[in-house]
């Protein structure tokens, strides 16, 4: 026989106020959404932290209360509109993940004050049958106490460090509502048919599956337990004890959590009456030895501890297809999955799967009888709560995948209002092959299209192919033995003044050339600003290294007395020799000759991409170039604070060997403070700093860690860099898959005190413009040889190898 319901005959909800409901039956509830922590990112530690915080929040809850957790799985298609779409390359990201497939969820928290505080002794309840004639005038004063403990409660979870709890207006609760009556149904509204043999709602079967009695439980239950797809030899990687019936269970699913709590002193006495009973039994049995056991722990627990609260309470799952065979399936691997927990659970059928599915609605869950629920210690309820949902994207940020289905997620490791972290540099860690410039090539590629000026200093040749994708906006100046790159610190526009900045910076400039090995002054600083000025001054145009030397050699027998500077203060036969190796037909002059200028052109270009390759073992020169190069960002980069701009150093080791090197690189993280910019170091091992203080200070100015997997282990970046225990569990856990339909690597990524292991999926499109080498990339740099045109060259290529 079946039954047809039409869910507006009857509606559940009588009133609401802001998140306030009382309900058809006379029940009154408050109603919160819950923002919980993403998977993966909390340790054992964190688990019995979240466990002691909902316990102190609902031990203290009036008797009577009953408190109805809910969290809803649905198959979703993901909506990616909402990603940038006005590249070439993000245009291909839209389209790559545009309607994959993934399990959205919502965590909902209900407190409820039934009306009537006896819970049923009727097995099966039809919620609709049960309306009464008469609802309350007004709530009453335990109404209004209620409420007041709920908000303590709710204030209590907001205090803790993992949780939000928001109410639920009236708008989502009405459609939360009509959602679950009408079966979860989208683009109709359908009959409920509830028969013994299928509870069907519009296109999709409903099943379920229960924890109601004391019998169902194993040994123990905890607050954690060992995620095996990532525990290995030597560490331990957590979950919640529940957790396989959250977004790991495939398919549309709800958990339903419901905990009366009682009066422990009405049990006590309850309890010590049963265990008379089972003492005395004639057929004293095996059964009823387990029985007599539990019940003994359970009285002993009331008994010693007295913080320990008595409740009734009840899991179970809801789940749905819109195929009635799959529901089998689905039965099959929620007996899997309690049997790793040491769960046997309760399968309703007949009028009790109806019973189930209309109960488990919060409003109505006060209809679940003695029958349909186990005793127990809070504590030992708690412990069967849902505490992750799906990774969080950002408001903005750059997009990497999660670790379920490869979805995209925004995280914000730029932090405009500093909310994580006080400095935004970054580094990169990973061996050789594991793909670091790939992983730099997709985070630059992001910032640069959202704006970010990009300064990328390279020993390696990475960065070629992203930056010919934007053809009028970028330039590669490579050092070639025997040329400049084509820089002139010196060189003004006509008619430009000179600003005491600039003075400033050709300064700096020059004492590093000057003052290399050596202490200088502030007078001396304070000399040449004056020679400068002097020198600008008197020359017009052309302006030039050689051109100041040449100055300043004409006019050495005047020029300090004309200034008024002591010849103490500076001494210029020095400083000429000292400059004599960088012009006329110096060593180095070749570094500073003045051919076609490309300084203007630099501060008009958003990507700067400076190839020292060939220069990587030359220390003096390796040292000049970065001096020039520092004296470029000073016009680009460091021109418009209001602009953001990151400088990276690629083959960040290959330029540390040099001790002035690492000087100064510290230079660049001591500047960007007062800058709205970023540094970013790639390096293969951590080893490859070494352990002094100028490594310490930029390490410590170094807010946001990527990691690739490192079969070596993480054992010395979780020293140098004060990883937790969960981190480096984390990195540890590490797993890519560059062989399966969906190729990704695995990265960790930390954000202040924030950390979770990401995925890199990206389209083809993506990944021929972020390779670095091997054929294919050869293969690519041929083509655009032929068309000088980088976004053709990866069509064609894509075409050739069938990807598109």
């Amino acid at each position: 026989m079946k039954h047809t319901m039409n869910l507006h005959e009857r509606y559940p909800i009588v009133d609401v106020d802001q998140n306030r409901i009382l309900a058809n039956n006379g029940n009154l509830a408050y109603a919160f959404r819950l923002e919980l922590p993403e998977i993966h990112s909390l340790s054992e530690k964190d688990f019995e932290q979240l466990h002691d915080l909902w316990f102190q929040a609902l031990k203290a809850l009036p008797v009577g209360t009953l408190v109805h957790k809910q969290d809803i799985y649905k198959k979703t298609a993901f909506d990616a509109k909402g990603l940038p779409n006005n590249t070439f390359l993000a245009q291909a990201t839209q389209k790559h993940f545009q309607g994959r497939e993934y399990l959205s969820h919502e965590s909902l928290l209900f407190f409820i004050w039934p009306k009537n505080k006896a819970v049923n002794s009727s097995s099966l309840v039809n919620p609709f049958a049960h309306i009464p004639k008469k609802l309350p005038v007004t709530l009453g004063e335990k109404a209004e106490q209620f409420g007041k403990a709920v908000r303590d409660a709710v204030g209590f979870l907001n205090n803790g460090p993992h949780l939000s709890v928001l109410p639920y207006n009236q708008a989502a609760m009405i459609q939360y509502t009509d959602t679950y009556f009408n079966g979860f149904n989208a683009g109709f509204d359908t009959d409920m048919v509830l028969g013994r043999d299928k509870v069907q709602i519009g296109d999709h079967f409903f099943g379920a599956m229960a924890v109601n009695n004391e019998a169902c439980f194993g040994d123990m239950v905890k607050t954690s337990r060992p995620n095996e797809k990532y525990t290995a030899d030597g560490f331990l990687f957590h979950q919640g004890f529940i957790d396989g019936l959250g977004l790991t269970l495939p398919g549309n699913h709800i958990v339903n959590q419901i905990i009366h709590l009682d009066d422990k002193h009405k049990w006590r006495k309850l309890l010590e009456k049963r265990l008379e009973e089972l003492s005395k039994s004639s057929n004293f049995g095996s059964w009823n030895k387990v029985l007599y056991d539990r019940v003994s722990d359970t009285l002993a627990q009331i008994n010693n501890d007295d913080s320990s609260r008595i409740v009734r309470g009840q899991l179970n799952t809801i789940f749905w297809s819109n195929e009635e065979k799959k529901l089998d399936h689905t039965v099959s691997e929620l007996v899997a999955r309690f049997k790793e927990l040491d769960i046997q659970p309760y399968r309703p059928e007949g009028q009790a799967r109806i019973h189930y599915l209309l109960n488990s609605y919060p409003l109505f869950s006060s209809n679940f009888s003695d029958n349909d629920l186990y005793v127990t210690d809070l504590k030992h309820a708690l412990c069967l709560m849902v505490n992750t949902t799906n990774y969080r994207s950002d408001a903005e940020g750059i997009l990497f995948n999660d670790r379920l289905d490869n979805i995209p997620v925004l995280k914000d490791v730029w932090d405009e209002g500093k909310k994580r972290i006080k400095a935004r540099n970054f580094a990169i860690f990973a061996p050789t092959g594991e793909g670091k410039s790939f992983l730099a090539n997709n985070i630059l590629r992001q910032y640069f299209e959202q704006g970010t000026r990009l300064v990328i200093i390279d020993l390696g040749g990475s960065y070629a192919k992203f930056a010919q994708l934007y053809p009028d906006q970028h330039i590669i100046l490579k050092y070639e033995q025997g040329k400049n790159l084509g820089i002139n610190p010196f060189c003004k526009a006509p008619g430009d003044g000179v600003a005491p900045e600039w003075l400033e910076d050709l300064t700096v400039f020059l004492m590093e050339l000057y003052g290399s090995h050596q202490n200088v002054t502030k007078a001396q600083q304070v000399a040449l600003k004056k020679i400068l000025r002097r020198y600008y001054g008197a020359v017009q145009e052309n302006h030039s290294l050689d051109g100041l030397y040449t100055f300043i050699e004409a006019n050495q027998n005047s020029l300090l007395q004309g200034l008024g500077i002591d010849p103490s203060y500076f001494n210029l036969t020095h400083f000429l020799h000292i400059l004599s190796e960088y012009v006329g037909d110096g060593l180095y002059s070749f570094l500073f000759k003045v051919g076609e200028d490309q300084s203007h052109r630099l501060e008009d270009k958003r990507v700067i991409v400076f190839e020292l390759d060939e220069v990587r073992n030359n220390k003096e020169v390796l040292s000049v170039m970065l001096k020039l190069i520092k004296s470029a960002i000073q016009r680009t980069i460091w021109r418009n604070r209001s602009e953001r701009g990151i400088i990276l150093f690629d083959e960040f080791a290959k330029q540390l060997k040099f001790d002035n090197v690492l000087e100064s690189v510290e230079f660049y993280y001591q500047a960007i403070r007062k800058q709205n910019g970023a540094i970013g170091i790639v390096l293969q091992s951590i080893n490859q700093l070494p352990e002094n203080h100028t490594s310490a200070s930029i390490l410590e100015n170094t807010q946001v860690l990527y990691s690739l997997r490192n079969e070596k282990g993480y054992q010395t970046l979780k020293q140098r860099l004060h990883l937790s225990a969960h981190d480096l569990n984390q990195l540890r856990s590490i797993q890519n898959d560059l062989k399966g339909d969906r190729k990704y690597t695995e990265i960790f990524i930390k954000i202040g005190s924030e950390s979770n292991v990401y995925r890199l999926e990206v389209p083809p499109e993506a990944y021929a413009a972020y390779l670095t080498d091997g054929t294919e990339n050869e293969a690519i740099m041929a083509l655009y040889e032929k068309s000088h045109d980088m976004e053709k060259a990866i069509k064609e290529f894509l075409i050739q190898k069938s990807f598109i």
